[in-house]
């Protein structure tokens, strides 16, 4: 059985903290988990790779990015409206 998008998206912002995924709660924020601002980038570019879609972040102003990166659960919803908008 292929994994969810959720379980996916967790995996690999748990690489980028260096944490297990069982550790990354939906609620958790990216600061909760240690990522700074490298790291979050890097997740952006392993989410757009792994899902093949291009996530609509500017990494020179987050908080002018229409994606919502406040908290774990914030990216999936965005993710899984991308990934249906942009492999429908």
């Amino acid at each position: 059985m292929s994994k969810s998008i959720q379980d996916r998206v967790i995996e690999i912002i748990a690489e980028q903290a260096v944490l297990e995924p069982s550790d990354v709660t939906m609620d958790s924020t990216l600061e909760d988990l240690g990522i700074d601002s490298l790291g979050l980038v890097e997740s952006i570019f392993a989410i757009e790779e792994e899902f093949d879609i291009s996530v609509p972040f500017n990494a020179n102003e987050p908080n002018e990015s229409d994606f919502d990166i406040s908290s774990v659960s914030s990216i999936v919803a965005g993710i899984e409206k991308l990934v249906k908008e942009q492999h429908g």
